[in-house]
């Protein structure tokens, strides 16, 4: 019979610690270790210091406790401290690291790190059984028994750089907080640039990776960027000198190029500045960011980032052999997985070698599939000349349903691309009435992408096509319009899916169309993500400020509803984001009997060690139990021990500046979306017409686990629950075990994600 999770550790000891540079997230990764170690009956320790600590031992390595690592998921930086030990280096302070551990008894040791540190580690353990010989030849430091007992070590890596120049991982912790960093300070820039018709040359970090840069380029539609892996051919300085001026010429008043610190033969920014200042006569500034980037709270991605490879991470250490190789916890699309360590490392240093080299295009394959994308992505947008040669065909874009940020990143992207394959692009306002009453207009450059409302627009309540079919039949026709671009949330798919079942009576309809997924509920069919999703999550990570509020107070519970619709993925992410105890929503059901076990569970909880409580809720997660309703619960049943307060975030959710993930994913699904279109019009054109009636000639344009993907719109009616506008199987449902073990219930914990999502999926009564 298996042993239970709960049980796994029961006489184990394991070891966490932070090497090399700081990364936000690095505090939810150790949070994560301590919870789950304990949580399967593991002892665990805080090695402070890094290496450093390893080596000193005595006081650097302690015991943690679940209350030790409270109120640290918010923090950046890494509490328990890193720091750079050339002891660690020699064998010598490895054997002293060794006897530290094997007096306490720890023969698991999970590091947190650049690929520099988890070397380090795999050496350590590669080491061990002659670091524990040469222990026992002294006679002084371990006992036979006590090497016997630690006769294997154990080593877990997660890797932490804010660079993203680890390979084998889609996201290392930390990059998309400094992400956050940069775009935050790209944007005040943009408008003091803009007010003085400035040029702005931004360094960012990055000294053996572009990937910063790259997305910070593609966020903010910079006009040129430098990176390590790609520098620029011959006669570059003429190239950007025409793009500056002819961006110029369009009326823009600023220009942005972001360096990267390692690029090759601009590792200082001054040439660049040089050249603009002198040659262009444009007035010109330069701003190294430095470690900003490394400091403030980390990202709502980085901390469910980190938390879920925390949770892998001890379960690694717990299911290794002595014969299983050093792994490093890994995020691959939506999935966290176990990969080898040193083949990672080792391609990690393959890119470097070609770049040393000069193989660039090899160092940016091995980077990986989202690299290269990125990098191919920014290359198509960044031209300047749209053809001569026009493509003769009209492509319509429009927004439906309610806003949600990174929808104008998408929207440019779209036009954008349009405009280079040489379409004439139309821009349709307000949604499917626009598209009906013809509110169109030709587009020919859209330098919208900070913004978060709509400039296209969109209609709420909204309509749907249904309503005034024969009026968008007879605008099509009128604008000649050959494919449509329908960005939004469930309105669009299923406005698509009408237009698409009105074929047989229409056949104006007959034309390529896909649906772009923009809504901050994530909730729309074939994809994994939405635009607007991502900082609809970092808005309500302002839960931070509640529970400092509560904190500050003592002994206070904050009630907090989430918008969503029947669909619970803000809820449950931003309650893994923020450390909430519990949060209700519809695809887990729930009655009076578990919200009494949540209340009892906070108050036990409170008059112990807890000072404060956060408990989210979905907004239509039960039609009964109410925010009011579950307020006054907590209420009464809290009273002596702590009192309620209730926030209800409401739209806020929906505006804001979009986040560099929707940007980013906002601008390559655009762009992929065109790109698709222009070869569906290709296949469908004949005897002069467009005419498209196949099923998948309708498609969703999702984000399944690192893909993008084209899935019909008819194929998708059956994995959905058209009822509550929601799919009916949902990913992300696979993390609300860790919500909970984060929270302290006891509960069933399959080592397996996909089994946990079953589990829920069979709870709810939804069976596919």
């Amino acid at each position: 019979m298996e042993q239970p999770a709960s049980k796994m550790g029961e006489g184990r000891a394991i070891a966490v610690l932070t090497s090399g540079g700081d990364a936000q997230g690095m505090n939810a990764a150790v949070r994560a270790t301590v919870r789950v170690g304990i949580y399967t009956g593991a002892k665990v320790y805080f090695v402070h210091e890094g290496y450093q600590g390893l080596v000193d031992g005595g006081d650097h390595i302690r015991p943690a406790t679940w209350e030790s690592v409270s109120m640290m998921l918010q923090l950046g930086g890494t509490v328990i401290g890193s720091a750079r030990c050339q002891d660690f280096r020699t064998k010598e302070g490895r054997t002293k690291a060794a006897c530290n551990l094997v007096k306490l008894g720890i023969t698991n040791l999970c590091v947190i790190g650049g690929d520099g540190s988890l070397t380090g580690a795999n050496q350590f353990r590669n080491e061990w059984s002659e670091l524990l010989a040469d222990l026992i030849k002294t006679g002084e430091r371990i006992t036979s028994a006590e090497a016997k007992g630690s006769s294997h070590l154990h080593i877990v890596g997660m890797v932490g750089s804010i660079d993203n120049d680890f390979c084998g991982t889609d996201m290392t912790i930390g990059t998309d907080s400094a992400l956050h960093r940069i775009i935050e300070i790209v944007d005040a820039i943009t408008t003091t640039a803009q007010s003085h018709q400035r040029t702005f040359i931004l360094e960012v970090m990055g000294r053996h990776c572009g990937y910063l840069a790259l997305v910070t380029a593609l966020a903010c539609g910079a006009d040129w960027v430098f990176i390590p892996e790609m520098p620029p051919d011959d006669g570059w300085e003429e190239h950007l000198c025409r793009r500056l001026t002819e961006q110029r010429g369009r009326g823009s008043r600023l220009n942005i190029i972001i360096v990267a610190e390692g690029a090759i033969d601009h590792r200082n920014p001054n040439l660049s500045f040089q050249l603009v200042s002198k040659k262009l006569g444009f007035d010109t500034r330069m701003t190294i960011l430095g470690h900003v980037q490394r400091g403030g709270t980390p990202s709502a991605f980085d901390r469910i980032l980190a938390s879920r490879m925390g949770v892998e991470a001890v379960m690694a250490l717990l299911e290794a052999t002595p014969d299983t190789p050093a792994c490093v916890v890994s995020l691959s699309g939506n999935m966290a997985v176990r990969l080898p360590l040193m083949e990672c490392v080792q391609v990690t240093k393959d890119v470097t070698t070609a770049m040393s080299e000069g193989r660039f295009d090899e160092a940016v394959k091995l980077r990986g599939k989202s690299f290269e994308n990125n990098w191919n992505t920014y290359k198509m947008l960044a031209h300047v000349h749209i053809p001569e040669t026009k493509s003769n065909f009209n492509i319509a874009v429009l927004n439906v349903g309610a806003p949600c940020a990174g929808m104008n990143a998408a929207v440019r992207s779209t036009v954008r691309i349009g405009l280079l394959q040489g379409h004439h692009m139309l821009a349709v306002h307000e949604g499917f009435d626009g598209l009906a009453h013809g509110m169109a207009f030709y587009c020919q450059e859209v330098t919208f992408f900070q913004q978060a409302t709509l400039l296209i627009g969109t209609v709420i309540p909204m309509s749907l096509p249904h309503e005034f079919m024969e009026e968008i039949s007879q605008s099509i026709t009128k604008f000649n319009i050959h494919a449509i671009v329908i960005i939004g949330g469930f309105e669009a798919f299923i406005g698509g899916l009408e237009m698409v079942q009105a074929r047989e009576k229409y056949e104006e309809l007959c034309i390529p169309l896909v649906v772009v997924p923009a809504t901050v509920s994530n909730n729309v069919p074939g994809s994994d993500f939405s635009i607007g999703a991502d900082t609809a999550l970092n808005t309500i990570t302002t839960c931070d400020r509640i529970k400092q509020s509560a904190a500050g107070t003592k002994r206070r519970v904050f009630i907090v509803e989430t918008m969503g619709g029947y669909c619970g993925y803000l809820a449950t992410m931003a309650a893994l984001a923020s450390g909430a105890d519990a949060a209700y929503i519809y695809e887990e059901h729930f009655n009076i009997h578990d919200l009494e076990l949540n209340v009892e569970h906070l108050v036990e909880k409170m008059k112990t060690t807890v000072k404060r409580g956060l408990i989210l809720r979905n907004e239509k997660c039960n039609a009964n139990y109410t925010t009011d309703f579950i307020f006054n619960l907590y209420t009464e049943e809290g009273k002596g021990v702590f009192d309620c307060r209730k926030n209800v975030l409401g739209h806020m959710q929906q505006g804001g500046t979009p986040s560099p993930f929707d940007r980013n994913f906002a601008t390559k699904i655009g762009l992929k979306s065109v790109l698709w279109l222009t070869d569906k019009l290709k296949e469908c054109y004949r005897h002069g017409r467009v005419f498209a009636d196949s099923p998948d000639s309708a498609c969703v344009l999702g984000m399944t686990k690192r893909s993008l993907v084209f899935q019909p719109l008819e194929e998708l009616k059956d994995q959905t629950d058209f009822e509550h506008r929601i799919p009916k199987i949902q990913w992300w449902l696979k993390l609300r075990p860790i919500l909970k073990i984060m929270a302290k219930y006891e509960i069933n914990l399959d080592t397996t994600e996909k089994a946990a999502m079953e589990h829920v999926i069979t709870k709810r009564g939804v069976v596919p």
